[in-house]
């Protein structure tokens, strides 16, 4: 795989912005996008480190994902022009698992009521190493 390719800070600079981050009834998201994929990303409970959080698929009845786009749209304005952005969600998990195909995966369903992008350009999210690739999945946990 080699090195990675989403840049970003440091382990121990994102550790102390985690360990310092706001806390509250919010989550925080990281959108990842994988061609022909429809999980939304990766969410967490503040203060807790990405290791932990888990890839969702949103459930939209209460208030539509931030990235809503057509597939085609032009350059901006596309589905998944948010790729790697970090947002603060509110919402919470309906104790349901969704299928999602195309992975073949069952995942926690997100029920989304409110969002706030925070950063759009945070770099790696697990470890320095992440190499992003939007035809198959390359960023999980371990």
């Amino acid at each position: 795989m080699g090195g990675g390719n989403l840049g970003g800070p440091c382990v121990e600079e994102r550790s102390a912005k985690i360990a310092s981050e706001p806390t509250g009834d919010f989550f925080y998201g990281r959108r990842y996008f994988v061609e022909k994929t429809r999980f939304w990303g990766y969410v967490r409970q503040p203060r807790q480190p990405w290791s932990r959080a888990k890839l969702v698929i949103m459930r939209e009845d209460k208030k539509k994902s931030p990235d809503r786009f057509s597939e085609d749209g032009a350059p901006g304005q596309r589905y998944a022009s948010d790729n790697n952005t970090d947002y603060r969600l509110r919402g919470y998990y309906t104790g349901q698992q969704a299928y999602e195909p195309n992975s073949n995966q069952f995942l926690p369903e997100f029920m989304l009521t409110g969002y706030e992008a925070l950063d759009r350009q945070p770099g790696w999210l697990f470890r320095p190493d992440d190499r992003y690739d939007r035809f198959r999945i390359t960023m999980i946990p371990r």
